[in-house]
């Protein structure tokens, strides 16, 4: 495995949203919102993961976006190119794009819809990997993807591929992250992809978070991972409740339907606006759980009422 920087993809790397104007992508309060992250302490963001709706993106889009988040970011913190499709050939243009671009690192996730074998998803890696020099880290996200890989092909990959530095694992399974470490070695970085499992999968060696919940909470989520580091589990653990509700409010719909109403609410989107076939919220009762949600975790201002 190829060597990094000991604090490089390491702590809460957000996924952020992707902001919407009546139907386009809004690169300006994109960057807005990188600059946001830099500013409140993540130690990098990733543009176009799951939580940026890159399904619904075009390809230009998706480019573009990562080119406005680099330049939101301006070199204070890693940016991090999620460039995962269901295609081959679409993942690998937007791989090489990604190092062409500057990225620091590519997030691939398995290729969801098509269900491959564990070679296949061997040979995906490999191939995909071997068209960049940049950090690759894998995403398993099972319950969206429909695919798990297995402990073992992941180290498959690693014997053949030197860049795979890492994965996202946004499962419940907490046993592959000890097997994934023992197998590859301790520098291999796993994120944990599951809000509510933050605490325990960094506790039992993952590098980092990219929680959703950093679009609306940098600070606190980069806290947990600070406190982590430093060996303060009772600070780390006073954190994650505090960030539990919010985390499970994320979930109250499809991802990111109740983030982008939660982030509307907080005026840092001036729209509450996603695409088809994703829409969003407009019952009241739920939009009323999420304010009560905010409110509790001190993010909405109160009116004066004077």
């Amino acid at each position: 495995m190829m060597t990094l920087k000991q604090n490089f993809l390491r702590g809460s790397y957000t996924p952020l949203i992707t902001p919407f104007r009546d139907g386009r992508v809004d690169f300006n309060a994109f960057g807005e919102l990188v600059d946001r992250q830099a500013r409140e302490g993540s130690h990098g963001v990733v543009v176009a993961g799951t939580t940026g709706e890159p399904s619904s993106l075009t390809i230009q889009e998706r480019k573009d976006l990562l080119r406005a988040g680099l330049e939101g970011a301006a070199g204070r913190l890693p940016v991090v190119a999620a460039t995962g499709s269901q295609s081959y050939v679409e993942t690998a243009e937007l791989t090489r794009h990604a190092e062409e671009a500057g990225a620091h690192a590519v997030l691939v996730v398995t290729p969801y819809y098509i269900k491959p074998p564990q070679q296949g998803l061997v040979d995906y890696f490999v191939g995909i990997g071997r068209l960049t020099s940049l950090p690759l880290l894998i995403y398993h996200i099972p319950g969206r993807a429909a695919v798990s890989i297995t402990a073992q092909a992941v180290a498959k990959i690693a014997e053949q591929l030197p860049n795979l530095v890492g994965m996202k694992h946004a499962a419940t399974d907490l046993e592959i992250i000890t097997e994934l470490l023992n197998r590859i070695g301790n520098e291999f970085r796993i994120f944990c992809g599951l809000e509510a499992l933050s605490l325990p999968m960094l506790a039992i060696g993952a590098a980092g978070v990219m929680n959703a919940a950093g679009n609306l909470a940098p600070g606190r989520v980069a806290e947990l991972c600070n406190a982590i580091g430093s060996g303060d589990l009772e600070r780390a653990r006073r954190v994650h409740v505090e960030l539990f509700e919010l985390n499970r409010a994320i979930f109250l719909d499809t991802n990111p339907i109740p983030l982008k109403y939660m982030m509307s609410r907080l005026g840092l989107l001036s729209r509450n606006e996603v695409r088809l076939p994703l829409v969003p919220i407009t019952d009241a009762e739920r939009k009323r759980v999420l304010d009560e949600v905010l409110d509790e975790a001190d993010l909405l201002v109160k009116e004066d009422t004077a």
